[in-house]
């Protein structure tokens, strides 16, 4: 029996608390004050909402029948997926594809997180991280690699290795996150960083320094989600799901690098780049990536920009290092990325303030750091996902 036609859907609220490095809050707290916000911005009520979407559950947050419980919620449709941040694609997906199945009218995705509460990410004591087989992230444990960002240090590595690059030129992304955050109320890390402070920072994990590791926080941030016919009666001009694609997994896939470059994967080759590969753009009728105005993705290293760029067609195989020099992914460049700081410098909060933050973006709602006439912005990680949010034309 085939299905039956799909409803057109939108964010019509968004909700972000300050974030913090070490906060005494709990991460039920932070859900229930970033939902509050969110339903306020919508101009909704808790009773509005019938579906409850997370990526994260306990120990770093809370699982979503806690949450429902807590808040009073009476939910027919939910998710939660692996406790990841790379999973909040997947998740905000799941929302907007039960919104146009009609299987839930008002679906709220919420985070809430504690990194402070669960101690040291990697090492002997991460349980993840030392598994037998290897960690979610990469990690190698019977080579004594039990941090995420030894793989992506790995893939970095290879990258610059094969295309003859200078490692360094990676300074361009965490330079162009603080310079961001800069403009963001919210940020953490507004101290400017000049290329010299970039190459005096300490290796965490060679080639990459301290300021291209993610800076794990505690903080919350929540979207609902509904479909456009509704969201045009509500508080907030509605922002538009325009296309999705979904997260990439098999033998050549690793989380932290396009196929061909991951500690993981079984190939050694990089396929070139088609539209087949990306239909995140024909479904929202775009001509390819030239037609985004501002790129977020999930930046928990470094080189996750570099390999987004050329996964998704925004530069050619090899030419993404060299094309983010000079400011080009910066406010008044040619394609401004993670206009808040992102998980680099704003907070790494498992993604939720790069979804915030696309939103803000096409409802021209970003203050000082807006970009002019932005109407098309794009999620997208390494690994594969991504969304496009557009205005309601």
């Amino acid at each position: 029996m085939p299905l039956g036609p799909l409803r057109q859907v939108a964010i019509v609220g968004i909700g972000m608390t300050e974030v913090a490095r070490v906060s005494p809050r709990t991460a039920l707290d932070f859900s229930a004050e970033a939902l509050r916000l969110a339903l306020d911005d919508a101009g909704l009520h808790r009773d509005d909402v019938d579906g409850l979407f997370t990526n994260v559950g306990f120990p770093l947050a809370v699982d979503y029948d806690r949450m429902a419980e807590a808040f009073g919620l009476r939910i027919r449709s939910a998710l939660q997926t692996w406790s990841h941040g790379r999973f909040v694609g997947p998740s905000l997906q799941a929302a907007v594809q039960a919104v146009a199945m009609g299987t839930a009218e008002v679906a709220a995705c919420v985070g809430g997180v504690s990194f402070s509460g669960i101690g040291v990410v990697g090492g002997a004591g991460d349980v993840e991280g030392v598994r037998q087989g290897g960690g979610s992230h990469g990690e190698l444990p019977q080579y004594g690699m039990t941090a995420p960002g030894g793989g992506a240090a790995m893939a970095f590595s290879k990258y610059c290795a094969r295309y003859g690059q200078d490692p360094e030129l990676i300074a361009a992304v965490p330079i162009a996150a603080r310079r961001h955050a800069l403009a963001n109320p919210n940020a953490q890390l507004t101290k400017p960083l000049g290329l010299d402070d970039y190459l005096t920072s300490p290796y965490v994990v060679e080639p990459l320094r301290r300021p291209d590791f993610a800076l794990l926080s505690d903080g919350g941030g929540a979207l609902l989600v509904t479909t456009v016919e509704r969201a045009r009666d509500l508080r907030r001009p509605a922002v538009v799901v325009g296309g999705m694609q979904g997260l990439r997994a098999g033998h050549d896939e690793f989380i932290f690098a396009p196929p061909g470059l991951g500690v993981f994967t079984q190939g050694d080759e990089r396929r070139p780049v088609t539209a087949a590969d990306n239909p995140v753009y024909g479904m929202a009728g775009l001509a390819g990536p030239q037609d985004v105005d501002v790129l977020t993705l999930y930046d928990a290293f470094s080189p996750n920009v570099v390999f987004v760029l050329e996964r998704f067609g925004f530069t050619g195989e090899g030419e993404a290092l060299e094309w983010i020099q000079g400011g080009r992914i910066e406010l008044n460049g040619e394609l401004p990325v993670n206009t808040a700081g992102g998980l680099l410098a704003e907070a790494h909060i498992c993604g939720w303030g790069h979804m915030v933050e696309a939103v803000r973006q096409v409802r021209g709602e970003a203050g000082e750091r807006q970009v002019a006439d932005c109407e098309v912005v794009q999620w997208a990680t390494p690994f594969g996902d991504s969304m496009i949010f557009e205005k309601d034309r």
